[in-house]
């Protein structure tokens, strides 16, 4: 399929031209003259160089590859459609839709990026991080750089100790359980086929403690009402998790709050801070 350059071209700029810095989560500024959002604005919401995607408006530059033309239509907060339409400009055929996808839709997109003082995520149905805002990333590090499997917090639980250093230890058991269930949900509605299932049989094949919490055959074993964290710097956290499901793809994003004027809230705070240092101190 060969790519339309111009038709590219004109797509990028009037979708860009229709979004406001507050539609992307971005500050709108002072004398701010241009209508609809910025090159360089773009450029930073796709993780992509200004002068890459300028290009690209400018009909000029290399053949984008299917993970760019990805990266972009999740930037513009494309819908489905739009992204499809986006991939065919570009001369690639669009990515199958549902659960397995990783395209957040842009309505979970418009709420996530209004979340600037709780943490929050956005995952899939298998607890593979999509999206972390700041005070997500200060709460439990990036969660967004694993790869393979080992994207699935389920998976990590039972491979990697590190995992859970930054979970209360009285709460494992609880974590183990919930994990396998939520596993075998998965597996029961995708099929022998599915990459749940796979990652299923990694896990027997690697973990004795997954194999005798999956012999329990449990299902639907949920939280309580509040989970604990123990983060290195604040120490204890007791924070309630709210999720709001997308069902289309399965995402779910997830919001943590502490109770007003109680000692998590607090560190919440301080925890906001920190953050903010970690982000702003230059490196050598």
């Amino acid at each position: 399929m060969p790519i339309d350059r111009a038709g590219l071209a004109e797509f990028l700029r009037r979708r860009r031209g229709s979004l406001q810095p507050e539609d992307v989560g971005l500050p709108r500024g002072q004398r701010r003259r241009t209508s609809g959002l910025r090159r360089e604005e773009v450029a930073t919401l796709c993780h992509i160089s200004a002068d890459y995607y300028s290009r690209l408006e400018r009909e000029r530059g290399p053949h984008p590859s299917e993970q760019m033309i990805a990266s972009i239509a999740q930037g513009l907060h494309l819908s489905h459609d739009e992204r499809d339409h986006l991939f065919r400009l570009a001369g690639h055929q669009p990515p199958t839709r549902g659960p397995a996808g990783e395209h957040i839709s842009p309505g979970l997109l418009r709420i996530f990026d209004r979340l600037a003082d709780t943490p929050a995520e956005i995952v899939t149905e298998l607890g593979e991080t999509l999206r972390q805002n700041r005070l997500g990333l200060a709460l439990t590090g990036d969660l967004t750089r694993f790869t393979g499997p080992a994207r699935s917090i389920g998976y990590r639980w039972f491979t990697d100790p590190a995992c859970r250093a930054r979970y209360h230890p009285d709460d494992h058991p609880l974590h183990s359980r919930v994990f396998a269930a939520g596993l075998r949900r998965v597996v029961t509605v995708r099929g022998p086929g599915s990459w749940a299932a796979h990652l299923q049989n990694l896990l027997l094949e690697q973990n004795e403690e997954f194999r005798a919490v999956w012999g329990e055959h449990e299902i639907g074993v949920r939280y309580a009402h509040v989970k604990r964290f123990v983060h290195p710097e604040v120490g204890a956290l007791e924070l309630t998790c709210q999720a709001l499901l997308d069902p289309d793809q399965g995402h779910s994003l997830l919001v943590y709050t502490a109770a007003p004027g109680s000692e998590s809230y607090e560190k919440l705070r301080l925890l906001a801070v920190i953050g903010d240092q970690e982000i702003t101190v230059p490196t050598s």
